[in-house]
């Protein structure tokens, strides 16, 4: 079973192909994209002994000449000195402009990978073949790249779209327990948007999918990809406030992250599964939100083995701290900060008009104050 749809955007639309076994024939649907047979691989260390092979002897099929480059895993390889190194590492490759780059890993990588194709001789192309449950329903999909800086996380990139993402479910049968509930937690987020009958189907079906229901995989990989590109196709550079809807839980989520250095003590699903919870709890305490609604999403998230509350990590949080994390964040607008709060299951909006001194108590009691 394989799913292909496209992403609409004119000279730059490009397909999704959602199935098994995509990564020992990548070749065969890169092939007709090139400009010029060379490809650059990035990949990392963990990722590498699973798949670079497979990968690699798929390009060789085709003829296409290839070299890797083997990253360390985690957030650290966001970093600008990271980001240098390997620019370096790439221009050391004698790359002409028909030279491709393709991102084989999780959301890092193909973050990584896009903002280095974007720049790199002011331009190439790329390609996206996420390893994670994550990447393939989010980070792979609408052209968004970047790396951290130590004010907050991708906070520095481009939009620079791929020319074909190839999401292989097959990948998702070694990936650890909680990188796939991490993954699950932004599928989750597009149920939330404005998807109440998916939310419904992933109370009945979760369950069944994150033991590897291959059919219910490619399903639910599906609807999520859909509704992104259909968000991105409208808002692809969040012109409209549109595209800021895929933010719902992020504004809380980042700033926990930033807290914990994004490091391993709290992984982006995690965190986007608390900032969820909250922006539900908020709406709810702002009279925005049925409270029932707000109780269904954390005992859905929980029940899937997610993390709801801030507390969960420590028993105690720097407001303040948090409040200074929400003024760096990519939403902000005219110097208001922006959320993406909820009316109920399946109705996400953005809005600036969230009161300082209600905000301020909502954490205060969240965060163990």
């Amino acid at each position: 079973m394989t799913e292909t749809l496209r992403v609409e955007l004119g000279e730059r639309a490009y397909d999704i192909i959602i199935g098994e076994k995509l990564i020992a024939k990548a070749g065969e649907h890169i092939a007709p994209l090139l400009k010029h047979k060379h490809i650059i691989i990035l990949t990392d260390q963990q990722v590498a002994p699973y798949y670079l092979h497979a990968l690699s002897s798929s390009l060789a099929r085709q003829n296409i000449r290839y070299h890797p480059v083997i990253l360390p895993a985690g957030e650290g390889t966001k970093s600008f000195a990271a980001f240098s190194e390997l620019m370096e590492t790439l221009l050391a490759q004698n790359p002409e402009r028909g030279t491709m780059l393709v991102a084989l890993g999780g959301g890092v990588i193909g973050d990584v990978t896009g903002f280095a194709a974007s720049i790199l001789l002011r331009g190439v192309d790329f390609v996206q073949i996420p390893t994670t449950l994550l990447a393939q329903i989010d980070s792979s999909v609408g052209g968004k790249t970047g790396i951290n800086s130590r004010h907050g996380k991708n906070l520095i990139g481009t939009f620079h779209q791929p020319r074909l993402v190839l999401a292989d479910v097959s990948a998702l049968s070694v990936l650890p327990a909680r990188q796939l509930l991490a993954g699950y937690a932004e599928m989750v987020k597009y149920a939330l948007i404005n998807d109440a009958a998916f939310f419904e189907w992933l109370e009945q079906n979760s369950a069944a999918m994150l033991q590897g229901n291959t059919d219910f995989r490619i399903h639910a990989i599906r609807q999520c990809c859909a509704a992104k590109a259909a968000i991105v196709a409208a808002d692809e550079r969040e012109k409209n406030n549109v595209r800021a809807l895929l933010n719902l839980g992020h504004t809380f989520g980042h700033a926990l992250e930033a807290e914990t250095g994004f490091g391993p003590e709290l992984l982006h699903g995690e965190a986007v599964a608390i900032g969820m919870t909250m922006a539900f709890k908020l709406s709810a305490a702002l009279g925005l939100c049925p409270p029932q609604d707000a109780d269904r999403v954390e005992a859905h998230l929980a029940k899937a083995g997610l993390p709801t509350s801030p507390l969960t990590l420590r028993p105690r949080w720097d407001v303040q701290r948090l409040m200074t994390h929400f003024d760096h964040d990519k939403k902000v607008k005219d110097g208001r900060r922006t959320f993406i709060l909820a009316r109920g299951i399946g109705q996400a909006f953005v809005t600036q008009d969230v009161d300082e001194d209600r905000l301020w108590r909502f954490l205060a009691e969240a965060c163990g104050m």
